[in-house]
């Protein structure tokens, strides 16, 4: 019997929901309070609240008060600063897990710890160690971080025959030495045209106003001919709104939906890029584009720089820090259901990631947890599951972190009670895990079968 522990349901792989053997999932759904503190800049709030819930939450107290954080308002908090946590802020306040206080953890022994309680070692591995490893995350306190009471955004599209190539070629060149309140990423796809050519988009925040955006634009990267007119000022709220994908116009209450209209299946890779790539590498990337199974194919590039390098790799588990130029997040999507077409889309986006691998970082190639990819390695689906195996795909997500993480999911959880695909491993050295904690469970308010092999909890 293994658990599933679920905040959002956003894990790529559906780590959450999804298992070959039978397994509980625990719903933190009813857990999703959030208290702000306005004089210390900080909130408490519960491990089943989403994104959205949490920035609205926060608007509503103040609004030159955020947290940095994803462009998905329906992600849960638990898994964006488990295993990190990205978004526009992060030049200039570093991921989610930086900027968390404290922490509330049940543990294998059903025991409710704080910061205090838990010891510096754990509380380190679960700001950025991955989820699902050590506990379950009851509550986190973040802090608050100041934006200002207007923004500027602007998303330029220009195609391969408006220099889209030489364009990108400048964007390596300057994204991650930029002013670190100006955050400009790229979205790669298809263009939709009668002429087949790829439509490359420069997405931007910029945390303050126009007039003082426009003079570092044509200071640092002219080449994009950003004018006033590109640009739309508003205050950060909004810019949440979006930068999800919602009109200026509808009202914040939206980021309080935890579902998504529609159906779409996607899967998704990701690299790390640390020097830039050569227009040549570009040039043999376009015609994938074309390709049949890349009608909803994207690749966004995350620049680096500012307070992302400032931070020690080693500070909590996520290590990429300096000497990152930028992320890149590959996807691709599809409506149809059927097993033929998911392997065809699929063997697309890994034919996709072969290519890219002269072009992204090395020994090893380093990938982000919170895109999860079970292509990199997975854990023994029964029974023990080595630290050598587990560094197949632990040193990827974690480099030199890996080690001092399975040293503390020995010290926390050595019979490996909290385990999944690509859990963090226990280094005791059991042939066999076969003795279950269970004292976990009678902190769970009610349990109900929801499918022969599942029994989901919820709290």
């Amino acid at each position: 019997m293994e658990i599933r522990i679920r905040s959002g349901g956003h894990d790529y792989e559906g780590l959450s929901y999804v298992s070959n053997v039978p397994f509980v999932v625990i719903d933190l759904i009813n857990l999703r309070e959030i208290q702000i503190d306005l004089e210390n800049s900080n909130a408490w709030v519960q491990g089943g609240a989403t994104v959205g819930e949490l920035l609205y939450k926060i608007s509503q107290k103040s609004k030159t008060l955020g947290f940095p954080a994803g462009v998905c308002p329906t992600v849960g908090v638990s898994g964006l600063i488990s295993g990190g946590g990205y978004g526009f802020l992060m030049r200039k306040y570093g991921l989610s897990a930086d900027n968390i206080l404290d922490a509330h953890i049940i543990d294998v022994n059903g025991r409710v710890l704080d910061r205090e309680a838990m010891d510096e070692d754990l509380f380190w591995a679960i700001r950025g160690g991955g989820g699902a490893s050590f506990g379950v995350i009851i509550a986190w306190k973040i802090k608050l971080v100041h934006v200002p009471s207007t923004v500027t955004l602007f998303n330029v599209p220009r195609t391969l025959e408006q220099n889209g190539t030489k364009l990108i070629r400048k964007w390596q060149l300057v994204a991650n030495k930029l002013d670190e309140d100006l955050n400009i990423r790229i979205i790669l796809e298809r263009a939709n045209s009668s002429t087949p050519t790829i439509k490359v988009t420069f997405e931007s925040l910029f945390l303050g106003g126009v007039d003082r955006l426009i003079p570092l634009m044509e200071e640092k990267f002219p080449e994009l001919g950003l004018v006033k007119e590109d640009c739309n000022e508003m205050s950060w709220i909004e810019s949440v709104l979006y930068l999800a994908g919602f009109t200026k116009n509808e009202p914040l209450e939206v980021l309080l939906n935890r579902t998504h209209d529609g159906v779409l299946f996607f899967k998704a890779k990701s690299d790390y890029v640390r020097d830039p790539i050569p227009d040549i590498g570009f040039e043999g990337l376009w015609p994938m584009f074309y390709e049949d199974e890349a009608k909803a194919a994207v690749l966004i590039f995350t620049p680096y720089g500012g307070r992302m390098d400032e931070i020690s790799d080693s500070e909590i588990p996520f290590p990429h820090r300096a000497g990152n130029i930028y992320k890149i997040q590959h996807l691709v999507f599809w409506k149809e259901k059927g097993d033929e077409v998911e392997k065809r889309q699929i063997n697309w986006m890994r034919k996709l990631y072969s290519y890219m691998e002269p072009f992204v970082s090395k020994s090893p190639r380093a990938a982000y947890v919170n895109y999860r990819d079970l292509d990199i390695g997975v854990n023994n689906i029964n029974g023990f599951t080595s630290y050598k195996k587990a560094s197949i795909w632990g040193l990827k997500y974690f480099k030199n972190n890996f080690k001092k993480l399975a040293m503390v999911k020995t010290k926390v959880d050595p019979l490996n009670f909290f385990r999944n695909e690509q859990s963090i491993p226990s280094m005791s050295s059991f042939d066999n895990i076969t003795t279950m904690h269970s004292s976990i469970l009678p902190c769970l308010e009610g349990v109900q079968l929801e499918f022969p092999r599942a029994v989901h909890a919820i709290v």
